[in-house]
């Protein structure tokens, strides 16, 4: 079991390059590409040249004067390059980029700023709101004319927070000329960015009264990276430290943006923060929306600090899963959670049960119950957990880690995993991803190290969520007059939780599913409490429901956004109206006026 946690390691001295550099091949570089408009709105990649000095404060759409890369190589060229694996040397399967592309993109990459940009760029419609010149104002009402969802603008900006090198990284969306009575606040998953929900962003500002914000979690994305430390010496103390490093961060983020209430979205890491942070902070959601989150169901190899680490996860999926065949599948068999999607209410919950034994099983490929066959490779099997792997999982050597000592070798490392994540994609957009990717595994590390602290090897909760879920919504809130008077305290009423999984996620639906039945029970049990009042019962909004989003996996956000986006926008309108509905019956305050 996990004794001690490191935060940093020792590098080794300065990677020697003659043996690396003799291997190049002699492939033509790939350019990074600078995404612009086409004229129905959507973005078209135009290869441009490389700024010589890169601000925060560029314009989303650049001239071609702006930049100076080299241009890039044809795309029969590079389709030529893909196909010669073996000039790419060992490994080419697995780490596809070669080594001389690797070597350029890591001397003469893009900043990460600038890297996130590029991705933002492809989303359709928005303009960023920046100057109050002529010029910007002009542009900016051709939009509103063309966009047909109404006049909506971006802005990005980095909210300081208390302390030393504190602060996030925050991409916004609003709806200009209408009042915002509802927020939604978006949280990625480990090591990632808010870069990553390009393809949601404007689907989901559709929804009038609407604010929307995405955060990059401290430590990770662009927000700042100030050194991980953790103190406290017994398990349960080291767990509740490396939560609170992340969400008082939010609730410091909430203060400064004076949102009273909202509702939180988080995928995998996201969303086990985002139940962290409805504990903490009670009475601040309105709803929590799960995408695969991670730390549902309980190990107890990873929960027991006298135990040894977990052996078997299905977490190695996450870099063996080819998107492509998942999403652009042929064939209607499904994936892991295809079953339970058809089976019926009533046997869903055994259903769950049947895919988490399936998918642990190494000898059955076929299941006899009820007289049907499934097969087995429907479902991303669990694997055994290398000796290895535990000890630098444990040791707090992250995957980051290793991109930032391989040198110019780490964009070939990246593409190992952005090769398969998104080749589902179109090639500019795969393209800036990898660079996008790239540009946040290489920054220094900080909050990359909590996962030892949070997760087991394979990535088991050491606090699973499953074990703590009926409370959220449940905890006392302590409210105060306007003379700072301490009125007597009221219980939440509870608030709907979503969970979100993909179709051939290798997150376990079933966790999901036993989440789903602990939070109904806490809901029967409040509405059949005799001590609470008539209007305390009028107040009770609790419920929770699981939603499986088809030709998806763990990156279901982005890899059937369509469906995905259509689910989150029901439930931003249900919020909506549950919010109008209270406010008439009076169990809610009326919205403050609109601030001129």
């Amino acid at each position: 079991m996990l004794k001690t946690y490191p935060t940093a390691i020792s590098l080794p001295k300065k990677l020697k390059l003659a043996s690396a550099i003799g291997r190049f091949n002699s492939t033509t570089s790939t350019s990074s590409p600078d995404p612009t408009y086409t004229q129905s709105g959507y973005r078209r990649s135009r290869y441009q040249q490389r700024p010589a000095s890169t601000t925060t404060t560029t314009s989303s759409t650049m001239s071609a004067s702006d930049t100076t890369l080299p241009p890039p190589s044809s795309r029969a060229t590079q389709t030529k390059a893909e196909k010669d694996s073996k000039s790419r040397g060992a490994g080419s399967a697995f780490f596809p980029l070669g080594y001389k592309e690797a070597a350029q993109q890591w001397w003469s990459s893009v900043t990460p700023r600038q890297a996130e940009r590029n991705v933002l760029c492809f989303i359709p419609y928005l303009r960023e709101a920046t100057a109050d010149n002529a010029s910007t104002a002009s542009q900016l009402s051709d939009l509103a004319n063309a966009d047909p969802f109404g006049h909506r603008v971006w802005r990005q900006t980095m909210v300081p927070l208390s302390g030393k090198d504190r602060a996030l990284n925050e991409f916004s969306i609003e709806r200009v000329g209408e009042q915002a009575d509802d927020t939604l606040v978006m949280l990625h998953g480990y090591g990632a960015g808010l870069g990553f929900f390009y393809k949601n962003y404007e689907p989901l500002s559709r929804v009038p009264g609407w604010k929307l914000y995405s955060l990059d979690m401290l430590g990770m994305g662009n927000s700042a990276r100030p050194p991980f430390k953790i103190h406290a010496k017994d398990q349960q103390g080291k767990i509740r430290e490396a939560e609170a490093w992340f969400i008082d961060a939010l609730e410091e983020w909430r203060q400064a943006r004076k949102i009273e209430r909202f509702t939180l979205m988080g995928h995998s890491l996201g969303g086990y923060l985002a139940v962290s942070y409805a504990l903490k902070y009670p009475g601040r959601l309105n709803k929590l929306i799960l995408a695969s989150p991670a730390g549902i169901p309980e190990d107890p190899w990873a929960v027991n600090a006298a135990m040894p680490e977990p052996e078997e996860s299905a977490y190695g999926n996450e870099f063996t899963q080819d998107q492509e065949s998942i999403v652009n599948r042929e064939t209607p068999e499904g994936g892991a959670n295809t079953a339970f999607i058809q089976a019926d209410p009533k046997d869903k919950k055994a259903v769950a049960s049947s895919i988490k034994s399936n998918s642990s099983s190494s000898a059955n490929k076929t299941n006899n119950n009820n007289g049907t066959n499934t097969k087995k490779d429907t479902a991303p099997p669990r694997r055994p957990i290398p000796g290895w792997v535990s000890w630098l999982w444990d040791a707090n050597v992250s995957p980051f880690s290793i991109v930032r000592m391989t040198g110019p070798l780490g964009p070939r490392f990246v593409s190992g995993w952005t090769s398969r994540r998104f080749n589902h994609l179109p090639p500019d957009e795969k393209e800036v991803l990898h660079t996008y990717s790239y540009s946040l595994f290489r920054q220094k590390g900080s909050g990359e190290y909590v996962l030892p602290y949070l997760l087991a090897p394979g990535a088991f909760a050491r606090s699973p969520v499953i074990n703590r879920i009926q409370e959220v919504g449940r905890q006392i809130i302590a409210q105060s007059s306007s003379v700072g008077e301490v009125q007597k305290p009221l219980r939440e009423a509870g608030f709907p939780i979503v969970f979100l999984y993909g179709e051939n996620d290798w997150m376990d639906v079933a966790g999901g599913y036993a989440a789903e039945e602990k939070i109904r029970k806490r809901v029967e049990q409040a509405l059949t409490d005799q001590t609470r009042t008539e209007e305390e019962r009028k107040r009770e909004n609790g419920s929770a429901k699981v939603v499986v989003i088809r030709r998806a996996g763990h990156h279901l956000y982005i890899d059937n956004p369509e469906e995905f986006n259509e689910v989150v926008r029901k439930e931003m309108e249900e919020t909506k109206e549950w919010g109008r509905r209270m406010r008439k019956e009076g169990v809610l305050p009326p919205l403050p006026p609109v601030e001129n």
